[in-house]
Parts: C-alpha cells; sequence; structure tokens
C-alpha cells in the first residue's frame, strides 16, 4: 500500500503548475531554488536503499546467468550429447550474449513505455522461461533456446537497473548505491561457482543450477511491485502527483519541493515528444551519446574479458587448482567493488576511472613482460598471476562499476533510456567481437603483443576520461544535465 502525501509538508502542485504555465514554473524554481532559504541539508539515504537493493537482485541475476555453465559445461556437454564439440559448448556459453544485445536494444523503448518497476518485472518472464528451459531439456537446442532467453532478461533487466538507481539515489549517495550494481554482479558470479562446485559428484547436478536461478527471479518480480516507480519517469509521462508521492517516499516530504522545482526546471528544455535513436547521432546530445559509447568501448578493449577467460589456464600453470583460482578472481573482483562504493562519493567517479585505466595498463604491461620471458625460468608464471589480478582489482574499482552508473547521471531525461540502452548495447557488440577474435589475434600475433595492445586501450582510456568526463559527484542530475549542455 503506498502512503499518500501529508497536507502538512506542502502544497500540492499539479502538473499544469509546472508545465502549462512557464512564468509560474519559473517563479517556482526561483522560489524553492534559492540559496537564502533554509538549508534542509541532504536527503537520508535510508528511505531510498530497500528499492535500490531490490534492482540490484537483476544484477545478481546477470552475474548468476554469465557464470552458471562454467563449472557444469562438462556434465551438460556429456547428458546432451554434444561431448568434444568445441563449437556446441561455446554456444552454449555465448548464446546467452546474443540475447543480452537483444534485451538491450530494446530496453530503452521498454522502459519509457512501461516504467522501471514493470521493466524490472518484464525481465525476470525470459529468465524464469529460459532457465527451466535449460533445467529440463534433453536437446542441445533446447539448452541454446534456454539460454538465448535467459540473455534477453539480462539484457533488459542491468540496463534498467542503471537507469533506476540514479533515478530513485539522493546525490549524496548515488555512487555508493550504484556501485551496489556490480557488488551484486560480482556476488551472482560467485553463487555460481559455489553452487556448480558439486556438478562432478552428484549426476544432473546441473539442472539444479539453473533451477535455482528462478528463485531470485520469481523474488525480484514479486518485490518490485512494492517498489517506488522513477519520479522521473512519472514526471516525464504528466503524472506529477504521483512523482510527488514517490519522491516523498524516497526523498522525505521536506525535499519534495526541492526536487520537484529542480525536474521541472530540466523538462522545460527539453519540450516535445520522446526523441527517436537516430537523434541521439547529432545536435546537442551527440557528445555525451559519444562519450557513453566510448567508455563502454574503452572498457571492452582493456582485455578484461580476456583475463577473466584465461585466469584458470594461467593458474593452473602456476600449480594452483581452477576452484581456487576462481576464489582468488573472485575475492580480487568483490574487494575492489567493495571498496570502490566505499569511494565512489568521496574521491569521485573521473578519479576513480582514471586510476583504473592506470592501474588496468600497468597490469596489462606486467603481463606482457611475463609473457615476454617465458623461456627464462618459471617465475615468470607467478608475474602473469599477480598481473591477472592487479587487473581484475583495478578494473573492479573504475572501468567495471563507473560507466553503468556514469552514463544515466549525464543522459538528460528525455534521452536517457534510449541512450542507455544505445550505450550499453555497444558493450554487448564490443564484448562479442573481442571474444570472437581474442584467441586467433593471440595465435596470431602472440600474448606479449597482444596485452601490449589491451595496455595501450587502457592508456587511451585515461586519456580519453581526463579530457572528456564530467566529475559528477554530488551533483542532482539536473545540474549534471545544465553544465554539459553549456559545454556543447
Amino acid at each position: 500500500m503506498r502512503p499518500g502525501l501529508s497536507s502538512s509538508v506542502y502544497k500540492r502542485m499539479n502538473s499544469k503548475d509546472f508545465v502549462g504555465d512557464p512564468n509560474r514554473a519559473d517563479d517556482v524554481s526561483d522560489r524553492l531554488l534559492n540559496p537564502m532559504d533554509q538549508d534542509i541539508g541532504n536527503p537520508s539515504w535510508k528511505p531510498s536503499l530497500p528499492h535500490v537493493c531490490i534492482a540490484t537482485v537483476s544484477s545478481f541475476l546477470f552475474g548468476y546467468h554469465l557464470g552458471v555453465v562454467n563449472e557444469p559445461l562438462e556434465s551438460i556437454s556429456l547428458d546432451l550429447g554434444f561431448t568434444g564439440n568445441t563449437l556446441a559448448e561455446g554456444l552454449v556459453v555465448s548464446m546467452c550474449l546474443g540475447g543480452a544485445l537483444i534485451g538491450c536494444l530494446f530496453s530503452g523503448l521498454i522502459s519509457d513505455g512501461i516504467g522501471r518497476r514493470r521493466s524490472f518485472q518484464l525481465s525476470t518472464l525470459p529468465m524464469i522461461i529460459g532457465a527451466s528451459l535449460s533445467a529440463s531439456t534433453i536437446s542441445l537446442v533446447g539448452m541454446l533456446l534456454g539460454r538465448f532467453l535467459v540473455g534477453t532478461g539480462m539484457g533488459l533487466g542491468p540496463a534498467v537497473a542503471s537507469l533506476y538507481v540514479t533515478e530513485v539515489s539522493p546525490s549524496s549517495v548515488r555512487g555508493t548505491y550504484g556501485s551496489l550494481i556490480q557488488i551484486a554482479t560480482c556476488l551472482g558470479l560467485i553463487t555460481a561457482l559455489f553452487i556448480g562446485a558439486p556438478v562432478k559428484e552428484i549426476v544432473g547436478w546441473w539442472r539444479v543450477c539453473f533451477w535455482l536461478s528462478t528463485v531470485p527471479a520469481a523474488f525480484l518480480a514479486l518485490c518490485m511491485e512494492f517498489c517506488a516507480e522513477s519520479p522521473h519517469w512519472l514526471y516525464k509521462r504528466g503524472r506529477v502527483a504521483e512523482a510527488e508521492v514517490e519522491f516523498e517516499r524516497l526523498l522525505g516530504g521536506p525535499h519534495v519541493k526541492l526536487a520537484m522545482a529542480e525536474l521541472s526546471r530540466s523538462e522545460r528544455g527539453d519540450e516535445g515528444e520522446s526523441i527517436k535513436y537516430s537523434e541521439l547521432f547529432y545536435g546537442r546530445h551527440f557528445r555525451v551519446v559519444f562519450i557513453g559509447t566510448m567508455l563502454f568501448a574503452l572498457q571492452q578493449l582493456s582485455g578484461i574479458n580476456a583475463v577473466f577467460y584465461f585466469s584458470s589456464a594461467v593458474f593452473r600453470s602456476a600449480g594452483v587448482p581452477s576452484d581456487i583460482a576462481n576464489i582468488c578472481v573472485g575475492f580480487a573482483y568483490l574487494s575492489g567493488s567493495v571498496l570502490a562504493m566505499l569511494l565512489m562519493d568521496i574521491l569521485g567517479r573521473k578519479s576513480l576511472l582514471v586510476g583504473s585505466f592506470l592501474g588496468m595498463a600497468a597490469a596489462m604491461g606486467l603481463q606482457a613482460i611475463a609473457a615476454s620471458l617465458s623461456d627464462q625460468g618459471s617465475w615468470h608464471v607467478y608475474l602473469s598471476v599477480g598481473g591477472m589480478l592487479l587487473s581484475v582489482l583495478a578494473f573492479s574499482l573504475g572501468a567495471g562499476p563507473v560507466p553503468s552508473l556514469l552514463l544515466p547521471e549525464i543522459f538528460p531525461n528525455k534521452i536517457r533510456a534510449k541512450a542507455v540502452a544505445l550505450c550499453m548495447s555497444v558493450h554487448w557488440v564490443v564484448n562479442f567481437f573481442v571474444g570472437l577474435f581474442f584467441l586467433r589475434l593471440l595465435e596470431l600475433l602472440g600474448a606479449k603483443i597482444l596485452y601490449s595492445i589491451f595496455a595501450s586501450f587502457c592508456l587511451m582510456g585515461a586519456i580519453f576520461v581526463r579530457k572528456n568526463v564530467l566529475e559528477t559527484k554530488g551533483k542532482t542530475l539536473q545540474e549534471i544535465e545544465v553544465a554539459l549542455l553549456s559545454a556543447v
């Protein structure tokens, strides 16, 4: 049951007060944003935290489904009759990527059309159906279809989560809350690895791994029914009174007037109907869209997926079992994610991004050096292990969590959903091609040159962030929009 607003808190203003009379809206905004007014401080972080935590379940599912086939793949291939078929094994692993691209491409239209809450609930349907199909199938075709369906939910859910967490979080803790998305993804990966551990001892355990994923998906769908809708989406749809109600739930009554006035001032510069995807490539919005797509492209070109793909092989060469290797990588990833959460609203997004890319460049440099010294004793293996763990740690400190947080912050409300969908689609496309060509490039160029190329992309990322990215720490979404558009 949704709480109503106390009339003692403030006098409710309907949509005509804001959008029907520009002069009145200006007067309201100026009066409410007057710095001489009494300072009511930052909103409390407590009211919005439960809503954010529920939203990050979609990221937990994302991480879980990425890792759910790692340990059980051999058992799956044996039971479904494609043992030794590397192409089929590769499809089982990567089919969800194709589905994720489709889901991500449509996430902007869906989240703008039916709202953030309903989009979360919609994303759970293909995850539940796909996981159930994969768990019960007796053929490779059924497994691939199930993985594709799960992928569409994986593409839709995290994209909506980035929007939702940005739009419901107080500006003072938005960076911290945004980091919870990566922590949830990491926890999903680790959970999948631990749940998959008994697969070699228990016949058919891989089916249980898929069945278990339906539980958090159903939990997300149910709990979203009681979560707040994004006030930004409601205002954009002309449902101003409902936006006020949700702002009170998320920020507290004393902050509703200021939040509504800032949103009104921002929206008056975005008159007209919702834009088309083609309009993102020109005009005043092109710069922020270009920054977003480049951040995700550089994130994937940094070589982090190559590190994840071959971590077990590197550890095995050092005499470390694969399960211990997974724990080490997972611990490095989780440690960096937690540290990023603590530092996001202290050091800021830009500083963490620059430091992260520089750290990854150094880590890739270590691995390139280790590859060049492979014929000079076994100690180079430990150098490679150190470089790999440093790369994972550096990635989780900035290049991992910041882009998905920063993009919804820098995009105006009018284009936010579609722009995030476009940029995250670039992530999936580059991810796919890096995975597709990595082994071939490794054969043609060798590890030394390839890791040097990755290090170069990391340095490019640091330079790009330094020159183009605006620091958004502690700023409201409307302040960020004004700052970016004034720089065009």
